[in-house]
């Protein structure tokens, strides 16, 4: 209801009426502006206000250009901007607004405005009154306005956050679903309909579980051509899945979602108000660890695999960071290094980093430097890697001698399993754009001959997805004669051959160092070095995947003829230690090489 000021009032000086007169209008969304017309059309009332107070009709301005935007900030109210600039250039005598929480929602708004009316001597007026900011009182009272109307909004998300709280917490609450779920019409969350969907999805878990990284399981996708499936989260619900190329941040994205595990998840985000966005003054979103998310329903939907998976898939993500302050061991890189990332301090227990010496940056040294990096202490050690790395290859090729002919078909067995997937995989893209022909084609066949306007934009439409048809049976056909589903009798003979004699693939110019250090990971875990425990020597432990251990030693580098004094009896504990396949010969070409 709006209440007339007396036009005689004290305040309203020729002076002021001289200027202009704002009429700032704002609704917070367009769900209000569309739904509550009458609260909208109140505030462009104001107009006839404004006109009984003095001010002639054409020196009165509406501002509404933050109809439909939250006046909790001024990062994107530009009319919000525009109403501050005119107060500082003098130009405005009257701002007027239907109430308070219309000009802003936060103090800080509010109180710059309060700032520059008094300054400028600008009256301000709402539905029922006129303010002078200049006045103690009333600038008391427009104080009080301000910091009511924050509190009211802070109330008003408490309400709405406690009623989804305890919705989330019943699983009620209607979440987002990745593109690999879908909600049925009873509003259940079940696997997508979509085959091609499914497949992928099961795909980039399946690789994973294979390859241990994101990026591998990117640049598989990538080398075959196979993009994601991707739900966009801005646009009318419910969002039609769409494919995208595979990046390492959309593989990140399925591999990280609880629902794809078959959980209902409610708060895996939360704001962090010391990280606002660059441009925003609105507080960032962080994700919130496993154990504290507010709600987390196992077994509430189906799902693509099981809890327990998802959980050692995060941790093999947290641990795939390069992080050895963190005890991460990172992923297997390029370095030569062998033990890049296992490589365990036996002085204080901390792991290992690694850093390239010599003349060519080719020559491996695993350091334990944390105590330098946090304190200024000298090095705890520092181990040179080649004659560790030639000690540890050589074990784990003996250990691996017994299982060498099950290693041989085992990796048969994936090759087949991997061309009969992907060529599913193919399948169903190529079933998909023969499906989007057809249904263009039915389109075009059922619009009359006689509208051309129409019949001409289906055919164009009919002639883009037969070519596309035709460029994916072109991909599938070169995939297929790059790739085979089918070994050869003499392919497999070979493949055979060479697991029979694991060092040859080990040595082989195909396999690169990452491909050794996967291998040596899938089999040890860990590796304890010790350079300063037995003199003129390296002492390891090496940690196995079963839960087992073996110690060993490695005759090192010395600089001074008092750490020869008991060579010969070193050189008997290396060959008693590592009596496994470790011969003098390897030794010897290793401390050449050094």
């Amino acid at each position: 209801m709006l209440s007339v000021t007396n036009p005689s009032d004290e305040r309203l000086t020729s002076a002021r009426r001289a200027k202009l007169a704002y009429i700032y209008v704002r609704q917070s969304t367009v769900t209000q502006i569309k739904h509550h017309q009458e609260s909208t059309e109140l505030q462009y009332r104001l107009v006839d206000r404004a006109a009984d107070l003095g001010w002639p009709r054409d020196r009165i301005q509406v501002i509404d250009e933050d109809l439909g935007k939250s006046g909790a900030g001024t990062t994107e109210r530009q009319g919000f901007q525009k109403l501050i600039t005119e107060i500082s250039l003098g130009h405005a005598g009257l701002v007027m607004s239907l109430d308070a929480s219309r000009l802003a929602r936060n103090n800080r708004d509010w109180h710059q405005l309060l700032e520059l009316c008094s300054l400028f001597g600008v009256l301000i007026a709402d539905g029922e009154r006129l303010f002078d900011p200049c006045a103690y009182h009333d600038r008391l009272l427009l104080g009080l306005s301000g910091i009511m109307s924050e509190a009211e909004l802070h109330q008003i998300r408490l309400r709405l956050h406690q009623g989804e709280r305890q919705k989330a917490a019943r699983g009620e609450l209607r979440l987002p679903v990745p593109a690999g779920l879908a909600h049925d019409r009873s509003g259940a969350v079940t696997l997508n309909p979509d085959e091609e969907v499914q497949a992928r999805v099961a795909l980039v878990f399946a690789k994973f579980r294979e390859l241990h990284s994101a990026h591998a399981v990117r640049r598989y996708l990538r080398a075959n051509g196979l993009p994601l499936p991707v739900r966009p989260l801005r646009g009318a619900s419910p969002q039609d899945v769409v494919w995208r190329e595979a990046t390492s941040a959309r593989v990140r994205s399925i591999l990280q979602n609880p629902a794809l595990a078959g959980a209902y998840v409610y708060g895996r985000r939360r704001q962090a108000p010391g990280q606002a966005r660059a441009g925003s003054r609105r507080p960032s979103t962080i994700k919130v660890p496993v154990a504290e998310w507010e709600v987390c329903l196992q077994e509430s939907h189906p799902g693509y695999i099981s809890w327990e998976e998802f959980m050692a898939n995060q941790r093999r993500l947290a641990d795939n960071v390069n992080r050895y302050d963190a005890d991460h061991a990172g992923v297997p890189r390029k370095g030569a290094a062998l033990l890049q990332g296992i490589a365990v301090c036996g002085r204080c227990g901390r792991r290992m980093t690694l850093r390239y010496t010599g003349p060519q940056g080719d020559y491996p040294v695993y350091c334990c430097r944390a105590d330098r990096d946090q304190t200024g202490a000298p090095l705890c050690q520092e181990v040179r890697a080649l004659a560790v790395d030639a000690c540890v290859e050589a074990i784990l090729l003996e250990a691996l001698k017994p299982d060498q002919i099950a290693i041989a078909l085992a990796a048969l067995g994936q090759l087949d399993r991997e061309a009969r997937q992907l060529e599913r995989q193919w399948g169903l893209r190529r079933e998909r754009a023969r499906y989007e022909a057809e249904r263009a084609r039915r389109q075009y066949d059922a619009v009359e001959p006689e509208n051309r306007l129409v019949a001409r934009s289906l055919e164009r439409v009919w002639e883009e997805k037969l070519r596309a048809v035709e460029a994916v049976e072109q991909e599938h056909d070169r995939w297929r004669r790059e790739q085979p589903l089918v070994l050869s009798a003499d392919d497999r003979a070979t493949l055979q051959a060479l697991g029979q004699n694991l060092p040859q693939v080990w040595h082989a110019v195909t396999t690169t160092a990452a491909d050794r250090k996967r291998i040596l990971r899938f089999v040890i875990r860990e590796v304890i070095l010790d350079q300063k425990r037995i003199t003129g020597q390296v002492w390891l432990k090496i940690l196995w995947q079963t839960g087992a251990t073996s110690e060993h030693a490695v005759q090192r580098r010395v600089h001074t003829y008092k750490d020869y004094a008991d060579l010969g009896l070193a050189s008997k504990k290396i060959l008693l230690a590592n009596g496994r396949g470790f011969s003098i010969r390897l030794w010897r070409e290793k401390q050449g090489a050094l």
